[in-house]
């Protein structure tokens, strides 16, 4: 399987690298458009046990206040904790041969305008020896929510479901839902998106082709909306609500976020990890 999977991996590695240079430039054009010249800064980023990628940030722009594009792509062994996570998953051989191989694309903004919504995606490839499966999605976060701006976006990536499969968005969206819910705050941390895991249909060049529509439909979900807000004036008490939506945002990354576990556990950059973190918010 090994041998098999490894121009796999390169195409899947290849292509989440692609797409964080497609996102990187699109944003930076974004930030020229309203008169900054806020560039990335990029960073390489080394996992101690094998592998890497590189963190992209941007802070302190006239759109986005933080914003991070992260690719990597890790291997080595699972430890104890990481396979019987992967176990409850469902994933076969765990304990006989914990070695595993992941790549993806992590993207969280936090805007400056508190009438344009932060925005995560990700899409990604994990494998091991026993087991292979694509992940990902995208969520809106608005701390004001607009009725167009939530359509839209849901709307992208509705068709961009539909393309491959009917069932894919009512399927993904109620995962998302269920997902990005904050249960000790008894409320969802947005306005959703599509979420999925473990997407194994047993072809993988289809399942490829699906994640590549993910993230594909993300800069065409996401640019509109943000466009359509960068000019709305906002008020002291706009900025407040933002604060404490972001208070939300940082405590569900902190306590629920599979992502976020996965990579500390398995000794990630941290500072790669965390990149999701907005750089202020506010509790009550």
């Amino acid at each position: 399987m090994t041998d098999e999977f490894a121009p796999r991996k390169d195409r899947a590695a290849a292509w989440f690298r692609d797409l964080r240079d497609q996102i990187v430039a699109a944003f930076e054009a974004l930030e020229a458009k309203a008169g900054g010249s806020h560039q990335f800064e990029v960073t390489p980023t080394t996992r101690e046990t094998g592998g890497g990628g590189v963190m992209s940030v941007l802070r302190g722009g006239r759109v986005f206040e933080k914003v991070g594009v992260n690719v990597s792509t890790v291997y080595g062994t699972l430890g104890e904790r990481a396979q019987k996570a992967m176990a409850a998953r469902g994933v076969p051989g765990m304990g006989d041969d914990p070695r595993f191989w992941a790549s993806g694309i992590s993207l969280v903004a936090h805007m400056q305008n508190p009438h344009t919504p932060a925005v995560h995606m990700n899409t990604r490839m994990f494998w091991t020896p026993h087991a292979w499966w694509f992940g990902g999605g995208a969520d809106l976060n608005p701390c004001i929510e607009y009725a167009e701006d939530t359509a839209h976006f849901h709307a992208t990536l509705q068709q961009a479901c539909e393309a491959h499969d009917a069932g894919y968005y009512p399927r993904f969206k109620a995962w998302a839902d269920e997902y990005f819910f904050v249960p000790h705050r008894g409320r969802a941390r947005g306005v959703g998106g599509i979420f999925y895991d473990d997407l194994n249909t047993g072809n993988w060049e289809a399942d490829f082709a699906f994640t590549q529509a993910v993230g594909q439909a993300f800069l065409p979900a996401f640019l509109p909306v943000t466009e359509r807000r960068l000019g709305t004036p906002a008020t002291g008490a706009d900025r407040e609500a933002q604060l404490l939506h972001r208070g939300l945002y940082a405590e569900y990354n902190l306590v629920y976020d599979r992502g976020t576990k996965f990579g500390l556990e398995t000794g990630h950059n941290a500072d790669a990890v965390l990149m999701s973190l907005p750089p202020v918010a506010k509790w009550y």
